[in-house]
């Protein structure tokens, strides 16, 4: 039964792949899109350090 539903999604896939993407490519707005989710993990990656050198200096005070 699991691979009978999964044959049938990957038929209903269409076949011309995401248009989305061809569009920002084509238009350029792509290196936006990847820019700006560079940011957001970029930034997730400060917050996460930070709150790790906080958390060290807590724990070394105990």
């Amino acid at each position: 039964m699991l691979l009978i539903l999964s044959n049938a999604a990957v038929f209903a896939q269409s076949a011309s792949g995401p248009e989305m993407a061809d569009v920002f490519r084509s238009s350029g707005k792509i290196y936006v899109v990847v820019a700006i989710v560079v940011i957001i993990f970029v930034g997730l990656a400060i917050y996460l350090f930070s709150i790790d050198r906080r958390l060290r200096k807590i724990e070394k005070e105990k």
